[in-house]
């Protein structure tokens, strides 16, 4: 089904059963999200690490809550018009948590979330110290997700993501044992198998694991290609924290530009930017300017509306175009 009438749960299950891999970018704010729809990525993840960094400073240990990121990600999801992915960590507590949780995601209007086999309080996902709790304990909290979201959208997709490579105790073939059982016993829609470091555990995984499979690359670069990636099996590969990070990278070089240069900086970032490929980030059509207009020019009365032409702003220090 496509069109106006599909859902964006529907079209996330559909990107997933494409033969094309999905290549999912992932950052923290609807700004970001925006910016991926725009240049013309089908699907977006909202990162709690991420979240935790950006929004409150901390690291990716399990600090931030339920609403904190619900919250967020009902923002992110009324802000662009592809699917979210949703980052909820570990489910916020034990299966109960878990019923509760996938219910508020549902109505916050994303497409999808995921839920880590962690320990709480977790661990990120790329640092050491990781615990996984029991198999059992696992597959009931994610048949505790999949009931839950039966109750009030099927549509919506429920994601395990597996944490057992690199974990104490953990080992490939573990991993893959935990996540044929999330499948067949908890009937998860999608699997993310993490800390993935090689070609072939990548196609080893997508060939046994009975589900779509979703994994990033952590070995030595080169990273695969998207022809290598279409080859290895994979339903989607996640780039996590890739907008945000190189957001945090260019803020943290600017920063020092500018503190060594003085405000020469600036002109030189202007300068950077008009020979940028894709030219300057629009801000203004990601953020909604137009439509901004549009309502004020619908709904209020002309003695109130804005003067547009008689009056001026002018560009931010980061702005090339000059009708702004």
């Amino acid at each position: 089904m496509n069109g106006a009438s599909e859902s964006k749960a529907e079209r996330f299950r559909r990107l997933l059963r494409d033969p094309e891999p999905l290549i999912m970018p992932g950052g923290f704010s609807p700004l970001l999200a925006r910016m991926a729809e725009m240049a013309g990525f089908e699907a977006f993840f909202l990162a709690g690490s991420q979240t935790a960094a950006f929004l409150y400073g901390l690291p990716d240990v399990g600090i931030i809550g339920l609403r904190d990121v619900v919250d967020h990600a009902r923002h992110v999801a009324a802000r662009t018009r592809i699917p979210i992915l949703a980052d909820a960590d570990t489910g916020f507590g034990n299966a109960v948590n878990v019923h509760f949780t996938v219910q508020e995601y549902v109505r916050a209007g994303v497409a999808g979330m995921h839920i880590e086999d962690q320990e709480s309080p977790k661990k990120s996902g790329i640092h050491a110290g990781r615990r996984c709790i029991s198999v059992d304990e696992a597959v009931g909290k994610y048949r505790a997700a999949v009931a839950a979201r039966d109750e009030i959208d099927p549509s919506f997709v429920i994601c395990a993501r597996c944490d057992f490579i690199g974990a104490e105790g953990g080992s490939f073939e573990g991993a893959i044992e935990r996540a044929v059982a999330y499948v067949e016993q908890a009937r998860v829609d999608m699997v993310w198998m993490n800390s993935m470091n090689t070609r072939e555990e990548i196609s080893e995984v997508c060939r046994r694991v009975p589900a779509p499979v979703m994994t990033s690359y952590y070995g030595q670069p080169p990273t695969p290609s998207l022809d290598e990636w279409r080859s290895l099996g994979v339903a989607a590969a996640i780039f996590p924290a890739c907008a945000a990070s190189v957001a945090a990278q260019a803020s943290w070089d600017f920063l020092h530009e500018l503190k060594d240069r003085g405000p020469a900086a600036l002109d030189l970032f202007r300068e950077a930017v008009r020979h940028s490929r894709w030219g300057a980030a629009d801000r203004d059509a990601a953020l909604g300017e137009d439509a901004i207009r549009r309502l004020e020019a619908s709904f209020m009365p002309a003695s109130i509306q804005r003067d547009y032409q008689a009056t001026f702003g002018h560009p931010s220090t980061f702005d090339e175009r000059p009708d702004r």
